[in-house]
């Protein structure tokens, strides 16, 4: 078995350990514009060891947010700025990720500080949501229903966002179909209401995630890798469970697939989730042995030897780290001390470092045409 500070193979890119950075927002963008907030946050994730540092839910249109200071990849102009966040985190032996994502009904809303529950109004910067059915998340005001042109157009907007994610120099592309946001409305019946061919049956509501799996595909080079965050279950009865997870991931595994993202819920309000160190893990470890794709575990993994337990007896191929990373960027550095790895430390911390570490020189930045080749 692996272990956290293997490397991992995936398509044409190896992974210098199993460590991935969790996408979070930061909901300190405008217009969908990356800062040098998203420079330094994503950043020093690279520096601190991690392997793959993925950017924040990042909107494929403009209605596609969280909120209206997500970041975005909807306009060509938004590819700049994040070259420069690319070039760095390679700088630093990591690979770039974007994930890609679409709010649907729960878009338009306060960024959480903001301390103002509900959906923005249009007068303050908001929009009308969308979604499969006109369906509201509690709270929230009630979306309007996707034709089919729109669900065309949602595709194609996923397809975009790959094309301008190649530009910037990303290295690999997630997609979001967890946490209640516009794929995961489609996989589960509790907000997926229609009866035509995306709604119903396993099938139907099934199509929208598989659509843009392979709209994504033909933008996104074959050599780099394609992952997909699901929530493996709703946590509710008659909801998305662990069971339909395994098939989909069945499915998009021969569409270009490379590894399944494992977390769970948010579709529901109020949902019972019992949460506890590592309570994904089982999804993951399900998925992997059923659905006969790599996973990855998040979920509430802080611990060396925990996060080293998950990869070690097959339970994952990799962790996830949100919260334990937003305390200690530099967490995986003090993870190989702990497990007694080795980890080359920055040139410019060395001085910091345990004794016997050996130093990461950076790696000359490239230029974005190189990247995108």
């Amino acid at each position: 078995m692996s272990s956290l500070f293997d490397a991992l193979p995936l398509r044409d890119l190896t992974f210098r350990n199993r460590i991935f950075v969790s996408p979070m927002c930061q909901y300190s963008s405008e217009d969908g514009f990356a800062t040098d907030w998203h420079l330094v946050h994503l950043g020093s994730r690279a520096v601190g060891g991690a392997a793959l540092v993925l950017t924040e839910a990042t909107a494929v249109t403009a209605e596609g947010r969280i909120s209206p200071e997500d970041l975005g990849i909807w306009k060509d102009e938004h590819v700049e700025p994040l070259s420069r966040i690319v070039r760095f985190i390679h700088a630093q032996g990591a690979h770039a990720g974007m994930q890609l994502a679409h709010a649907g009904r729960k878009g338009s809303t306060w960024r959480p500080w903001a301390g103002r529950p509900g959906s923005v109004p249009e007068a303050e910067g908001g929009w009308t949501a969308v979604a499969p059915s006109a369906v509201a998340f509690e709270g929230y005001a009630t979306p309007a229903a996707l034709d089919d042109a729109g669900i065309g157009r949602v595709i194609q907007a996923f397809a975009d966002g790959a094309r301008r994610a190649r530009e910037a120099g990303f290295r690999v592309i997630e997609l979001h179909a967890a946490h209640g946001y516009l794929v995961h409305q489609f996989l589960s019946p509790l907000s997926n209401r229609r009866d035509d061919r995306y709604g119903g049956s396993f099938e139907n509501r099934t199509r929208l995630a598989r659509e843009v799996v392979e709209a994504v595909r033909r933008e996104w080079p074959e050599r780099l890798p394609l992952l997909l965050r699901v929530s493996a279950t709703d946590w509710v009865e008659g909801g998305w469970d662990v069971e339909q997870s395994v098939e989909l991931a069945k499915l998009v595994g021969p569409l270009g697939v490379d590894l399944v993202d494992c977390s769970s819920g948010g579709l529901v309000a109020g949902a019972k989730i019992p949460v506890g160190p590592g309570y994904h893990v089982p999804f993951a470890e399900r998925i992997r042995r059923e659905g006969g794709v790599p996973t990855a575990a998040v979920g509430m993994i802080t611990d060396p030897a925990q996060a080293e337990q998950i990869v070690s007896t097959g339970q994952a191929d990799a962790v996830v780290m949100a919260r334990e990373l937003l305390r200690d960027p530099y967490w995986p550095l003090f993870a190989a001390r702990a497990l007694d790895r080795p980890a080359t430390w920055p040139a410019q911390y060395l001085r910091a470092a345990p004794a016997g570490a050996k130093a990461r020189e950076p790696a000359a930045e490239p230029g974005r045409k190189e990247e995108a080749a």
